[in-house]
């Protein structure tokens, strides 16, 4: 396995960030429904085909539980309506769901999750079965006191659309996720508290992060002894700097990618299509399998069923040793 990352994240890190309302790939192949997928230092675990409902069961992974004691598998493809408005949002998550997925990132950046619990409302999908992440923006404050009381609004702002428009299905949440990190260490304290005081009452199975650096990782764990259970980055092909796995699978903390191929496709497309030729697979697929073999899962993005399957389609091939190598050389990782 490739470890990747050296995490410094400091704001000339941050500049780099692939823009989420930018990250759309679209992507179209036929594949098959049965899987195997290797996840970081768990086992591999089988993914099975729903004939029936013409679905895929996409493999999931067990995370550890919020303060709550919740705990919920993770599956490990997720779709991300970052950059949806409530109509469009309402009209894909049908699609997705329909296809096979069961993870949702319904972000608070595109104000959305009004359509999205409408659809979840009107899907006919037990609750039971599915797992829905929703996501607090309060980085833009600089005190404990700032930062807490903005992020226990978001959370429960959260909580109370997607209940309100879901006709009460959504009761609570499967996980929490902050956007970005506080400007300062005692804000982003202030930010991981307030997560976990919403965990305690019983709202949350996980707590989660997007864009943190090991700094600001522990700066969440040694204040509350609670470990994001994800921490969502931009990992990809073309966006892997050394150590990023290994900063977070040391700390116990899992990581998806929420750009998986918005900036790979248009730099490395010819490569990954010839490597893909040899397993029946398109070059989106190589690069969605590739984040899976590093120990990684991906949130995705598409408008059509068929590219929504596709996405879905990574967890029946293995790339080989010298393929990966090829593939995380067409960016050769950052230094220190």
């Amino acid at each position: 396995m490739i470890y990747l990352f050296p995490y410094v994240l400091s704001l000339a890190w941050e500049s780099n960030l692939p823009n989420r309302r930018q990250a759309l790939v679209s992507i179209s192949k036929t594949a098959s429904v049965a899987a195997i997928a290797t996840v970081g230092f768990s086992k591999p675990v089988l993914a099975e085909s729903d004939k029936a409902n013409d679905r895929i069961i996409v493999p999931s992974i067990q995370l550890p539980s919020a303060p709550s004691g919740k705990t919920k598998p993770f599956p490990l493809a997720s779709f991300g309506l970052q950059i949806y408005d409530n109509e469009t949002a309402y009209r894909l998550t049908l699609v997705a769901l329909e296809a096979g997925y069961r993870n949702f990132f319904a972000s608070v950046l595109a104000n959305n999750q009004q359509g999205f619990a409408k659809a979840i409302r009107d899907s006919g999908i037990s609750r039971d079965d599915l797992y829905i992440c929703g996501t607090v923006l309060s980085n833009r404050v600089n005190s404990y006191k700032d930062a807490y009381a903005l992020t226990q609004k978001g959370c429960y702002e959260n909580l109370n659309v997607m209940n309100k428009y879901s006709n009460g299905i959504i009761t609570d949440l499967d996980m929490i996720m902050l956007d970005y990190p506080a400007k300062t260490e005692e804000s982003i304290r202030g930010q991981w508290e307030s997560f976990c005081d919403f965990a305690k009452e019983g709202h949350v199975s996980h707590l989660a992060v997007s864009n943190f650096n090991p700094m600001q990782l522990d700066a969440c764990i040694d204040n509350t002894g609670i470990i994001p259970t994800v921490n969502q980055l931009p990992f990809s092909i073309a966006n892997h700097p050394k150590g990023l796995m290994d900063e977070n699978t040391k700390r116990g903390i899992h990581v998806q990618s929420w750009s998986p191929l918005s900036s790979t496709l248009p730099r490395y497309k010819a490569t990954m299509a010839e490597i893909g030729s040899k397993y029946g697979k398109s070059a989106a697929q190589v690069g969605l399998r590739w984040i899976v073999q590093n120990g990684g899962s991906f949130c995705v993005q598409s408008k059509k069923k068929e590219h929504f399957v596709d996405d879905l389609c990574v967890f029946d091939f293995e790339l080989s040793k010298s393929d990966m190598a090829t593939l995380s050389d067409l960016s050769p990782p950052v230094g220190l």
